[in-house]
């Protein structure tokens, strides 16, 4: 898997939309993530439809699938299943937590692969946050330097506890 944070997206820009705060910078709000994930989408239809990619599955290589990871909406002005709406494609994997699980049993509407046909605007959409004097590499290189850095602490409390643990049921020395 190749897991994408969707929601961690929009939280950011929209953040410093917000601290624009035209009508120009609102408009954009919600849309990074979506555009973010589907170019990624794209990326990963492009990497398996080489020769090379042919070659190698004829080998027995499988596919690495795109994982859309954080789906859950942060922003309560967005619909509760928009990023899953939004984010359907063969071959992909959506990690929703509980809440926007339910949510989309009651009110999603999956209506096929949505991602299909959405590059050229995904692209607009955020070339107009770069317009907007929004660095989008920056805001990625945040997003990935914090996601590491929480995914190395609960690394090491889980070697912590695990470690704790052993220790507890280790045999006294006596």
């Amino acid at each position: 898997m190749a897991s994408f944070f969707v929601s961690r997206v929009d939280t950011e820009i929209d953040k410093r939309i917000d601290a624009l705060g035209t009508d120009e910078a609102k408009a954009l709000r919600g849309k990074a993530a979506i555009a973010n994930a589907r170019l990624a989408y794209q990326a990963y239809e492009e990497v398996f439809s080489t020769e090379r990619w042919t070659a190698l599955e004829r080998e027995g290589a499988n596919k690495q699938r795109p994982l859309w990871a954080s789906t859950g909406v942060k922003d309560k002005a967005y619909k509760a299943t928009m990023y899953v709406d939004e984010l359907v494609a063969p071959n992909t994997v959506n990690t929703m937590p509980e809440a926007t699980l339910f949510a989309t049993e009651e009110q999603g509407e999956i209506r096929g692969n949505t991602v299909a046909g959405t590059y050229e605007q995904a692209r607009a959409d955020l070339d107009a946050v770069e317009a907007l004097g929004i660095p989008y590499a920056e805001v990625v290189r945040l997003l990935e330097d914090e996601g590491v850095d929480k995914f190395e602490a609960s690394w090491n409390d889980l070697l912590k506890s695990t470690e704790a643990e052993l220790q507890r049921l280790a045999p006294s020395e006596g």
